[in-house]
């Protein structure tokens, strides 16, 4: 019965402490008063997360926590002390980060993206603010252009960092992103490219996007960009100043600009067009 993770298990006897659970190994493991629920009966099975409580010993809960064990989530820390930081993974129970886990020093209050592993040491749970240390570069199993998951959990010159399918290691370049992303959301975005080291370009919209808009939408959107993600112009402006300035028509170019408020890539304001993240 691995701990950190969740079981489907059958009551199988009751104490004055709770219910016995077992495994069809016939592995027990007590889920407490607290936890039973009074129409449970000998035999029924129940889902219930194993974990180690503050004495050490294996014991169930039906509380779902907010990470399982070889699992990422974005959690927030509630003590720091000698030993480490302590987050709150939904239990009673914290989730301690040891100081040599941590690249940045953790803060109360503040949240973290960590994985949730076991020390081999002490078999507790534990986590680690080392995210590199916990994605994978091979067995891949999507393709360019496919739907994946991305947590995002760190920014840097080059775009944002994200955990990609809660395996590999993914980014998503700052030219291709259009809007504000804040580290521990998570999003379904596209996969770009595979890099032979295994790394995952991203977008966050599909990858044919590009080939269905149309050629007058993109040149706004290069301009756009080019102007430090805003300018003046909006579907109001002047079609000869449009004309000059994008070598278009003012309705080629207010359709361009509603493919892209559609697509959420801009923000429409009374002084211009902004792009969504500026």
């Amino acid at each position: 019965m691995q701990i950190g993770k969740t079981h489907i298990l059958k009551a199988a006897r009751t104490t004055d402490n709770g219910c016995y659970l077992i495994d069809d190994k016939g592995t027990e493991v007590l889920l407490p008063n607290a936890y039973v629920s009074d129409n449970l009966k000998l035999g029924d099975e129940i889902t219930v997360f194993v974990y180690l409580d503050n004495e050490e010993r294996p014991v169930a809960t039906t509380i779902k926590p907010y990470i399982e064990l070889d699992s990422f989530a974005f959690l927030e820390v509630k003590d720091v002390n000698r030993a480490g930081a302590f987050l709150d993974m939904g239990l009673i129970k914290q989730l301690l980060v040891p100081f040599s886990e941590q690249p940045v020093k953790m803060e109360v209050g503040e949240r973290y993206v960590v994985f949730c592993l076991l020390d081999e040491q002490t078999d507790r749970l534990i986590a680690s603010a080392m995210i590199e240390d916990f994605v994978f570069t091979e067995g891949i199993d999507f393709e360019v252009g496919d739907e994946v998951e991305a947590l995002f959990y760190k920014k840097s010159d080059l775009g944002i960092n994200a955990v990609v399918n809660n395996q590999f290691q993914g980014l998503v370049f700052q030219s291709d992103i259009h809007r504000e992303i804040s580290i521990g959301e998570k999003h379904n975005v596209y996969v770009k490219n595979i890099r032979p080291d295994g790394k995952v370009d991203l977008t966050l919209t599909p990858q044919g996007y590009r080939n269905v808009i149309d050629q007058s939408t993109q040149s706004v959107l290069d301009q756009l960009k080019q102007d430090d993600g805003f300018f003046r112009y909006t579907d109001k402006s002047n079609p000869e100043e449009i004309r000059n300035k994008f070598g278009m028509s003012k309705k080629t170019f207010k359709k361009a600009i509603g493919n892209l408020y559609k697509q959420k890539i801009i923000r429409l304001e009374k002084d211009g067009t902004y792009l969504a993240n500026k």
